[in-house]
């Protein structure tokens, strides 16, 4: 009996996209001895997705596509594929075309010579801009200082995982997911492989900045969080604006030797740990918010629709 590999594609406004992503996975499947399933799922798309993902499930019966009540999150549409997928190996990937599927056999290959988890790693993104480059690489940085596991500096959502570890993954059900972070805590042998993205097959990235900073800090994925994130970012405008006047304060005291005596001290004082207050109970707000998400016991995601052949 054949193995089986399942793909897991989360689709967000990607009608130019998608019949180009199938033709040219699909000719790649033809040329390789595995049955496959592919598992589209539709995060809240508004352009025109549903119709040809309804077209391609009806032609085609290895189509799956599973249609997301609105839009949860790239994270969140891939743990519905995840969740959904029944193969012997899951690949995760976008729909953009920026996850080449001529790659899918060197993964494969990986695979069958023994690694449990196969990692693309972006070595350059071709319509990347320095700015994204630059932040992404300095986030990288930051994130590893600051965590015990290990991220793997230019990995993406695009890998193979096979269903040992696609099971263990399944077993984490906190909220404010980064599956990259995940993938890497499981601790499974893991093999890279590296590549360059070519630009988006057609339309533009609907990760924008607002986006990267959400999914850099975990998100908010509730309103009653944002209270407490706003307090994280006006402490650290008040810490800066504090160093502005410390500067003032300084020149008065130094230069123009015209300051009251003792209101130096005070004004510097004030602005600063007010500052750092504000930082301090933004930080603990944050935590407080993702206990608050987890012990709400939301579901993940709400699925409206299963698209298949009959």
């Amino acid at each position: 009996m054949k193995k089986t590999i399942s793909f897991v594609v989360p689709v967000y406004n990607e009608a130019e996209n998608l019949r180009e992503f199938y033709k040219r996975l699909t000719e790649v499947m033809a040329g390789i001895e595995y049955d496959y399933q592919l598992l589209f799922v539709d995060d809240g798309s508004n352009d025109g997705s549903v119709l040809i993902l309804k077209e391609l499930t009806r032609n085609d019966e290895r189509v799956q596509a599973f249609l997301l009540s609105r839009n949860f999150g790239h994270q969140m549409a891939l743990t519905c594929g995840l969740d959904n997928a029944c193969g012997d190996a899951v690949i995760t990937m976008d729909g953009d075309l920026q996850h080449p599927p001529e790659l899918v056999p060197e993964l494969i290959s990986l695979w069958e010579a023994g690694s449990e988890i196969v990692q693309t790693v972006r070595r350059d993104t071709e319509d990347a801009s320095f700015f994204k480059k630059l932040t992404s690489r300095l986030y990288y940085k930051l994130i590893n200082k600051m965590s015990k596991v290990s991220i793997t500096p230019g990995g993406s959502d695009f890998r193979l995982m096979d269903r040992l570890a696609v099971d263990a993954l399944n077993l984490y059900g906190e909220r404010a997911r980064f599956i990259r972070g995940l993938v890497n805590n499981l601790g499974y042998k893991v093999a890279s492989v590296e590549f360059v993205a070519p630009p988006r097959f057609a339309g533009s990235s609907k990760f924008n900045l607002r986006k990267m900073l959400h999914f850099a800090l975990d998100g908010i994925t509730a309103f009653s969080k944002v209270p407490l994130r706003w307090a994280f970012y006006i402490g650290l405008l008040c810490g800066l604006g504090s160093m502005l006047v410390l500067f003032h304060v300084i020149y008065i005291k130094l230069i123009t030797d015209d300051a009251v005596p003792g209101w130096a001290t005070l004004s510097a004082s004030i602005l600063f740990l007010g500052g750092v207050q504000l930082v301090g109970l933004g930080i603990i707000g944050e935590y407080v918010g993702r206990v608050f998400e987890e012990v709400k016991q939301r579901p993940l995601y709400l699925v409206k629709q299963h698209l298949k052949k009959e």
